[in-house]
């Protein structure tokens, strides 16, 4: 069967090598993204200073990307007016790349903390929450970015899901750095910095949460944020009488 014409015009190309461009872009930025969350906390568990330097000069690079992809999106829609699924990719591809650089902001504040915490000679190891928080913050990151490119709903979903179990790893190392602090107040400070560490790998996952949360509106066309999907066909709230 020949090609349809509308498929081999010059303009039809063009839109989708850019489209192409843009999922590349994309794919580069969650991988430079996952790569700092990865260093920054391999710095805070080695100790390493320089691994932490190197995250805090990485993050120009999400800067720069950032950009790139914005102004990818915004050529598209200004000039080849996409429609339907792509219309949705390119509006989504525009707050990914936020979410992203987001994601390398905290990185920074991860490598940040290692290095206070290498300046604090603290004794007080990283739990191995920690540990399990990052890995899973990292793979949510990873699944998400994949969810929205292949327009997998299910995949995104899953995503979705699996913050709750992240939320629920950082709660267990509050309630463990709270017990230390309480024991000894030399493990304050240090106590407080982990604290930190948790806090940023909890907003990665929230931040992959969200991409996720792209994923399924580019398959499916439906808001499941804020449970958005679960309240539509309900009826609104009745006013107050005053």
């Amino acid at each position: 069967m020949s090609p349809r014409p509308a498929d081999t015009t010059p303009g039809f190309r063009h839109f989708h090598d850019q489209l192409a461009t843009l999922k590349q872009r994309l794919l580069d930025m969650s991988a430079r993204a996952e790569e700092l969350v990865e260093l920054a906390v391999d710095s805070l568990l080695s100790r390493d200073k320089g691994k932490a330097d190197t995250v805090i000069q990485g993050d120009h690079e999400i800067d720069t990307l950032e950009i790139e992809v914005e102004t990818l999106a915004v050529e598209l829609l200004a000039l080849q007016q996409p429609m339907a699924r792509d219309l949705r990719f390119v509006i989504s591809a525009i707050k990914i790349s936020s979410d992203l650089e987001r994601v390398g902001d905290h990185a920074v504040n991860i490598a940040q903390s290692a290095l206070r915490l290498i300046e604090l000679r603290s004794p007080i190891t990283p739990d191995p929450e920690i540990e399990d928080m990052a890995r899973r913050a990292r793979r949510m990151l990873s699944d998400a970015l994949d969810a929205f490119i292949r327009a997998d709903g299910a995949l995104g979903r899953e995503v979705c899901r699996a913050d709750d179990q992240v939320d629920a790893l950082h709660n267990s190392l509050f309630r463990i750095l709270l017990t230390h602090m309480m024991a000894d107040p030399r493990t304050i400070n240090p106590s407080l910095e982990l604290l930190l560490v948790s806090r940023n790998l909890e907003r990665v996952a929230d931040l992959a949460t969200n991409i996720g949360e792209d994923a399924v509106y580019l398959a499916e066309g439906k808001q499941i944020k804020h449970r958005f999907e679960l309240l539509e066909g309900r009826p609104p709230p009745l006013a107050d009488d005053d």
